[in-house]
Order: C-alpha cells, then structure tokens, then sequence
C-alpha cells in the first residue's frame, strides 16, 4: 500500500518523534554511540527535508512568477512519489508543470526504509528535472552538505557545480519554449 499525502505527513511527524524518544532512551541508558547516530540521522532527516521543500517552492514560485506574467502553467503536487534512482527507489515529492503538451516533472527525496537502497556519493537525497520528451534538458541533482553544514543542491548532469535559481529559470524557460 503506497500512503497518501496526509499519511506520509503523519508518518514523518511520527518517525521524527519516535527518532528523539530512541535518542532520549540511548543517552539515559548510557549508549552514547546510538545517541550521537540518531541525533545525527534526525538533523540529516531535517536537512533532507527542507532540501526538498526549497526545491519544490523555488518551481512553484517561478512559476507563478510566469503565470503572472501571463504564461498559464498548469501544477499538480503529489507527496509519496517514488522514483528510481540507480538501483535504489526514493521517496518523496513529485511536482508537474504543465503548458501546453509540454511538461517539466520535478522529483526530489531520499530512501525511507532499508530495502528502498540507499543514495550514492555521500549524499542526503536525490533529485530529477525532467522535460517530457526533451531528455537532453533533464537534469540529476543530489543533496549534499557544505562544509559549514549548508544543504545545497549539486548537478551531477551538467558542468556547473550547484543548482541555482538562474538554472531553474532555465527549466521553466524550457518548459514556456523561450
């Protein structure tokens, strides 16, 4: 059964709770290690999460931008999205732009149980920006950390290091045929 948006919300607040309680119980009973492991898969939990909310935000607020411009972008936003990524699945956040027949998909999120894999190259989270039928525009993303602990986006399809909004502006440009 694949949970509903309500659900996966509900199920995020519990894990966060369940998280903190396992790390109380660790530190009164001793076990530093576990303490230090869960406080640390808890604040990487945050930084996914508000990796993948700016991702998702930044398109939506682009493209309202384009609709107030007079562009009519049509979106649709759906939590519990499953996407593979390599051999891996992640679970997260699927954003639909549509004009048009085209159609910019924006996927973002991170395994949740063992059997979903896991994200390569240290990362703390995996994204994909896909044009409908437009490959060659599609771009691979992954979350990293910098080293003051900043989340930041980092291409692994194109030459410049990092997303940026220019980059974004980019995809909607793409999506609008400009």
């Amino acid at each position: 059964m694949i949970p509903s948006q309500t659900d996966m919300g509900e199920l995020d607040e519990a894990w966060a709770a369940a998280l903190s309680e396992a790390e109380q119980r660790a530190r009164l009973a001793g076990r530093r290690e576990v303490a230090e492991y869960l406080a640390l898969r808890n604040s990487n939990d945050l930084i996914r999460k508000a990796g993948v909310e700016w991702l998702v935000s930044e398109f939506t607020n682009l493209a309202g931008e384009a609709n107030r411009a007079g562009a009519s972008i049509q979106l649709s936003s759906r939590e519990g999205h499953r996407f593979p990524i390599g051999s891996s699945t992640m679970v997260g956040h699927l954003l639909t732009l549509s004009f048009g027949i085209r159609t910019l998909y924006i996927e973002a999120g991170w395994p949740r149980v063992p059997r979903d894999g896991f994200v390569r190259g240290g990362g703390l989270a995996c994204a994909n920006i896909r044009h409908l039928g437009i490959r060659k525009a599609g771009q691979e993303l992954l979350l990293t950390k910098t080293n003051n602990g900043t989340p930041v986006w980092k291409s692994l399809s194109s030459k410049r290091a990092s997303l940026h909004v220019s980059d974004m502006r980019h995809h909607i440009a793409i999506l609008l045929d400009r």
